[in-house]
């Protein structure tokens, strides 16, 4: 994990590439429950059996899974201290290259593509890439971006 002591060393970094994080398997469990936070039961996810015959061989995350779980990867990717708060302040870009079989292994590595400030405080853009090993094509890549509002 990268560590910024502050918002200065953070614009500092522009350009540094962070990562990866460790890898963590995707379970038929996490997109079922996911299915259910999102309504979103079509059977390429939650029908085992009918999924065995489907494009993919197997049930597959939901896309937007594969996004939920940038949170958990950018706290293995870095931190900034000294903030009194840090916003999801939204996203650029988006798209989703492959599939991410249930059972596949994921992590992620990000860039750090641009540190800018504004009225609200400093806003960052990291280029986040989440990789199912053993393929060559990403499962995700988000162009994220966090408003990082300093201690007064």
């Amino acid at each position: 994990m990268r560590i910024f002591q502050d918002l200065s060393e953070l614009k500092a970094a522009k350009g540094e590439h962070l990562g990866p994080t460790e890898w963590r398997t995707v379970t038929q469990e996490q997109v079922n429950l996911f299915a259910d936070a999102t309504d979103d039961h079509q059977w390429i996810h939650v029908d085992v059996e009918k999924a065995k015959e489907g494009p993919f061989g197997g049930t597959i995350a939901h896309g937007y899974l594969s996004l939920a779980l940038l949170p958990s990867f950018m706290q293995e990717l870095m931190r900034v201290d000294g903030l009194r708060m840090g916003i999801n302040y939204g996203l650029n870009k988006v798209r989703f290259p492959r599939p991410v079989p249930v059972g596949a292994r994921v992590r992620a590595a990000a860039e750090l593509v641009d540190v800018k400030g504004t009225p609200s405080g400093t806003l960052s853009t990291l280029k986040v890439t989440i990789e199912v090993e053993g393929e060559g094509r990403p499962a995700c890549v988000a162009e994220t971006l966090s408003l990082y509002v300093p201690n007064s």
